[in-house]
Formats: structure tokens, C-alpha cells, sequence
């Protein structure tokens, strides 16, 4: 007999959950995976049907499918944040949610730019939410770059989101090369080799996102 109650063990499934050695529930990394799968598609098959350089009712399309993707990277975020994949340091959260802050600003833009009348759409107030756009990118990558040298992902998600958050440096010069019209399909298809594959790799491979400490 013994007054000292059992341990409760995280490694096995409790009420329809599963928890990783580190208390990270691998269902939630599993199902915010494949919403930045979703999110991701939703935007690719815009860029497919429209480019990226429209006007009128497909730059509205192109608009909020774009704010189905920021919201996929949101997903993104949360595991990262979850995982501590930036490592443990407080500057390392910090990065994280100075990112989440400019994601966020730039999804109210792609909204509010979807949504507004024509005579609104371009207004001077909208522009400094408009560079939060490339900004979110940019912190994007610069989290890709953190998460490679911290090495608390493992395997081929440890180096996949470098290949995710190469869509600017390989879409954008393809634009200024071969224009929209060849843009557009190598930007989208960039989208499913990049951000949508890292989502069904932690939707598949949960595990590897969480570290062993």
C-alpha cells in the first residue's frame, strides 16, 4: 500500500488524444498541418486560374484566397510556437510572436483589400498594412533559418521549411524574367512543393516536430 498516486503517463492516449513525451498533442500538430495544407491550395489554385497581377473580381479572389493561406501560415506558427522550434530562449519566442503580429496585420489587409469598394482599395491608410505582406514572408524565412540551425525538428522537417519559405526568392525573380503569365505557374507550383508538402509532412510525421527533450 502506498499513499504516493500513480504518474500519469503522456505517451499513450487519453480521452480520443495523444500526447507526445514533451506534452505536445500530436492530433493538434496533426490537424494544423493540413489546415496549412488547405490554406496553401486555396491560394495556389488562385494563382493557377488568375496569376498574381489582377484586377478587378480576380484580384479580389486573389486577395482572400491569399488570406486562406496567411491564416494556413498562422496554423503554421502555432505549432511552431507549440514545439518551441526556435529553441528555448526568449528571444526565440519573441521572433515567433513579432512574426504572428505582422501575419496578423497583413491578413487584415488581405481582407480589407478583398472586401472594400473599388474607390477604397488602394487608400494611403491600407499601405503600411499592404508591406506587412513581404514582411511576414521575410520573418517567415528568417524562422525557416532558426528552426535549421536549432535542430529541435528533426529529420526532413527540420530543412523543409527552407524549401517553403523560398517562394519569394524563386517567384518573384521568375516574374521579372519571364512575366506573370510563366510566374504564376511556377509560384503555384512552388506553393505545393513548399508550404503545402510541409503541411501534409506534419500531418504525417507529427513526431518529428517534437523534440525529444
Amino acid at each position: 500500500m502506498t499513499e504516493t498516486p500513480a504518474r500519469v503517463r503522456t505517451d499513450v492516449r487519453y480521452g480520443g488524444t495523444t500526447a507526445s513525451p514533451a506534452g505536445v498533442d500530436v492530433r493538434t500538430i496533426q490537424r494544423l498541418g493540413l489546415a496549412l495544407t488547405a490554406g496553401t491550395l486555396t491560394w495556389a489554385a488562385s494563382i493557377f486560374a488568375f496569376g498574381t497581377m489582377n484586377e478587378g473580381v480576380p484580384e479580389r479572389v486573389g486577395d482572400l484566397t491569399g488570406l486562406a493561406f496567411q491564416l494556413g501560415v498562422f496554423s503554421l506558427l502555432a505549432i511552431q510556437f507549440r514545439t518551441r522550434a526556435t529553441g528555448l530562449s526568449q528571444g526565440s519566442l519573441v521572433l515567433l510572436k513579432v512574426e504572428a503580429v505582422i501575419l496578423g496585420i497583413a491578413s487584415v489587409w488581405s481582407l480589407l483589400h478583398g472586401v472594400l469598394p473599388t474607390p477604397h482599395q488602394d487608400a494611403a491608410w491600407l499601405v503600411p498594412m499592404d508591406i506587412c505582406w513581404p514582411l511576414s514572408m521575410l520573418g517567415m524565412a528568417v524562422i525557416a533559418v532558426k528552426i535549421a540551425f536549432t535542430g529541435r525538428w528533426r529529420g526532413v522537417l527540420r530543412w523543409w521549411p527552407l524549401i517553403a519559405e523560398s517562394w519569394a526568392v524563386v517567384t518573384v525573380p521568375s516574374m521579372i524574367i519571364f512575366g506573370d503569365q510563366t510566374a504564376r505557374w511556377i509560384g503555384g507550383a512552388h506553393l505545393l512543393v513548399g508550404y503545402a508538402t510541409l503541411g501534409v509532412l506534419l500531418a504525417f510525421r507529427p513526431h518529428l516536430a517534437i523534440p525529444k527533450d
